[in-house]
């Protein structure tokens, strides 16, 4: 995710970092060069647009294309947005179990707990952004459970199915009240909703089809514009119609990167920082001092 300091109104045209400009840089560039050969194809008298140069008809289709490219980026920012307040709720579930354990608990098993959560925690990023997910967890955790999980398919469900054995067998042991542990388990099967919720949202894309549609409607409509805008502009063809690709392909672009926010694309969640959040909150409840300092934007990127 971008994080930059506001800059004014007249900078904001010179910032790269964080622009979608590098992604779509071959699309404008090539429909640019298009657009000089349809100008220059006009100047020599090589082409004469004809019905072509109806402006009303690329309005009406300009204006159909920007509303059903609105609808999908809004589709796509609802997921990104979903999946923050997920990683959100994460957040607070694990700083309400670790806290609540360490009260009611003896400082072994709180200990043992809360090294869980961050091992779940760290797990869950990995598993989302298609890496290994018991690697990301081992340092969280003893040998031998690093050999139970080797097997599982699921480390960050098994994890939180260690936890509920856990608080369980704590129960029966006296360490709380059944009304107590079954609070703790609420907080246990949150985790396991909001696990269950980004995985939803990683593997249910927006329909392909209509990804399809706007892809190939967004290069018909900047392929088609010169033709019709060259006889009203001539020279200043190339100019108008970069401006126009730009909003386009960008939306376009910017709406790709939206639908997969787990990934690590520059507009994509902070998994990683929120990871570590976790990790320095709950490592801060079981009283340890030599705490990692929060990731921070490198060259305005957090990750």
């Amino acid at each position: 995710m971008i994080i930059r300091p506001r800059h004014t109104a007249f900078g904001l045209f010179f910032i790269l970092r964080g622009s979608i400009i590098p992604n779509i840089l071959s699309r404008l560039i090539f429909i640019v060069l298009w657009s000089c050969l349809v100008a220059w194809l006009y100047q020599a008298g090589h082409f004469v647009p004809g019905h072509l140069s109806s402006i009303p008809f690329f309005s009406l289709f300009g204006l159909a294309l920007s509303v059903f490219m609105g609808f999908r980026n809004n589709v796509c920012y609802d997921r990104w947005w979903e999946a923050r307040k997920q990683w959100g709720n994460l957040i607070v579930q694990a700083r309400t179990l670790t806290r609540e354990t360490v009260a009611l608990a003896d400082p072994e098993l709180a200990r043992r707990q809360g090294l869980r959560i961050v091992a779940m925690a760290h797990a869950l990023v990995a598993r989302l952004r298609d890496q290994d997910a018991l690697d990301a967890a081992r340092p969280w955790l003893p040998a031998q459970a690093q050999a139970s999980l080797a097997s599982c398919r699921n480390v960050p469900q098994a994890l939180l199915a260690e936890l509920t054995r856990d608080y369980i067998a704590a129960q029966r042991a006296g360490h709380y009240g059944e009304i107590t542990c079954q609070g703790l388990l609420r907080s246990v099967r949150e985790c396991g909703a909001i696990h269950a919720a980004c995985e939803r949202i990683k593997n249910t894309p927006t329909p392909f089809a209509y990804t399809l549609l706007l892809h190939r409607t967004a290069w018909l409509f900047c392929l088609l514009l010169p033709l019709g805008l060259v006889g009203a502009l001539g020279a200043l063809t190339p100019l108008a119609i970069a401006i126009v690709a730009y909003t386009f392909f960008g939306l376009d672009a910017l709406g790709d990167q939206l639908e997969e926010p787990f990934g690590l694309d520059t507009n994509d969640l902070p998994l990683s920082a929120l990871a570590r959040q976790i990790e320095i909150d709950v490592r801060e409840t079981l009283g340890d001092t030599d705490l990692p300092e929060p990731l921070l934007p490198q060259g305005y990127l957090l990750q």
